[in-house]
């Protein structure tokens, strides 16, 4: 018997409802767990305390006055007090961490969140990002999320009930898409909505560049340990490169599109691409990650518009970081336009309040808390997370994959029922020692 899959606006109507029943079911009101409107001291939670971790926590301190990190967690105790040491020398003042609100280990978010913070930063690795985001909404926090927001399309659903959820409850929510922060793209953006382009075309998306970083199996690791230690270079916790990196650009490609303002909408409806992975696994690294070091994709949206998508991360080849769109009356880069409308951002003139646009992105989020006005940029994060996944099902597979499609019957990459660091890993190495690698045409993205 076949069963009617239901519509993305018919699962949205259903899951908002079962996040509000679940959350008066939850006995938390508004008024309790809201930060209230003109109230200067905030206290913080660090979830996920790796160089990310301590980048993000830093530039909040150094962006916001009168808040206070009370509390640290990351899976490994090493992590966690390589943090605590860092904030105790940089930011004494606005550190009160004691040894019992250090938490360690794979439920140490948990804690963390019943520690009483207001806002609690994750950065911990993606795969986990949208079971923590909803524990944190769930619980009344506000929330600042690095991207991307997941890495599948079940994280994706579980992002919108969510959002959902912190719309409801008036929490404030901001995502690491630090470009959404700086006057050069927002004047470009604004600009290309005011039809300085006329009718967009097509959108180019680049984040091509060489290798990362890659960590060596600890002795005393178990086989979950080590994936979870070196996380980028496995899919259920990173989403592969596409995600994990070229996630900026493909944000920045939604943006222009979304001349609507609505980021639940202003997505591709299609996918179709190829990639695979030629050097990132050879010689010392060998046998060391499943992820590609190349993907290409051609995204379609909704009226036709394509967005061309190149990422890599291959040694000695050509570099480029950076978005573009064309128009029928003109092309745009980021800070300039050419054609009927030629303009060129000055940043002499720019008001940005900070420099930094990691540290302008924390100011944001702590104004809107503060102001209480609505905030919620994790739409954008789920929209934009989902485009990423979008892109790799297509290029995992050699097929073309729909949104629709996708987001209703895509797999999920986490691990089921609670993690523990005995539990068995999700991917394992063959009797070659070497981890599956996904080949389009055997590859299934649902």
């Amino acid at each position: 018997m076949s069963h009617k899959q239901p519509s993305r606006r018919e699962f949205l109507q259903t899951s908002t409802a079962i996040a509000g029943a679940a959350a008066l079911a939850g006995g938390l009101s508004i008024a309790r767990t809201a930060h209230a409107k003109g109230s200067d001291a905030l206290k913080v939670a660090l979830i996920g305390c790796g160089g990310r971790g301590k980048g993000a926590v830093s530039d909040h301190l150094n962006a916001v006055e009168g808040t206070t990190v009370i509390a640290v967690a990351d899976a490994f105790e090493k992590n966690a007090q390589t943090a605590v040491d860092h904030l105790h020398k940089a930011f004494p003042s606005r550190t009160d961490i004691p040894p019992e609100r250090m938490f360690v280990g794979l439920d140490a978010y948990e804690k963390a969140i019943a520690a009483g913070p207001d806002l609690c930063i994750f950065a911990t690795p993606p795969g986990f990002r949208p079971y923590h985001y909803r524990a944190a909404i769930q619980a009344g926090k506000h929330v600042f999320m690095e991207k991307p927001c997941c890495v599948d399309a079940v994280g994706y659903n579980i992002l919108m009930q969510a959002n959902q959820l912190a719309e409801d409850r008036k929490l404030k929510v901001g995502v690491g898409f630090q470009r959404r922060h700086m006057n050069r793209y927002k004047e470009t953006i604004q600009r290309i909505h005011d039809g300085a382009l006329g009718k967009l075309m097509l959108l180019q998306a680049f984040w091509n560049g060489g290798g990362i970083w890659n960590r060596k199996h600890e002795p005393d690791d178990t086989e979950l340990m080590y994936q979870v230690r070196n996380w980028y270079h496995f899919c259920w916790l990173s989403g592969d490169n596409i995600c994990e990196q070229h996630i900026h650009n493909l944000d920045v490609c939604n943006w222009a599109f979304d001349k609507q303002g609505d980021p639940k909408l202003a997505h591709p409806v299609e996918a179709n691409g190829m990639g695979g992975c030629t050097q990132r696994y050879v010689g010392e690294f060998r046998g060391t990650g499943q992820i590609f070091d190349h993907h290409f994709v051609e995204f379609t949206y909704a009226d036709g518009t394509k967005m061309f998508s190149q990422c890599r991360q291959i040694p000695h080849t050509w570099t480029s970081i950076t978005e573009a769109m064309r128009g029928t009356e003109g092309d745009a880069a980021p800070g300039l336009l050419t054609g009927k409308c030629e303009w060129k951002f000055d940043a002499k003139q720019s008001t940005q309040k900070f420099k930094k646009e990691m540290e302008q992105e924390h100011y944001d989020l702590v104004t809107a808390i503060r102001g209480g006005q609505p905030y919620c940029e994790g739409w954008h994060g789920a929209s934009s997370s989902m485009t990423a996944v979008l892109g790799r099902m297509a290029t995992y597979s050699g097929q073309i994959v729909k949104w629709d499609d996708a987001v209703a019957k895509g797999k999920t990459e986490m691990p089921q029922g609670k993690l523990a660091w005995n539990t068995p890993a999700p991917v394992c190495k063959d009797k070659d020692g070497l981890y599956p690698i996904p080949v389009p045409g055997a590859y299934k993205p649902y």
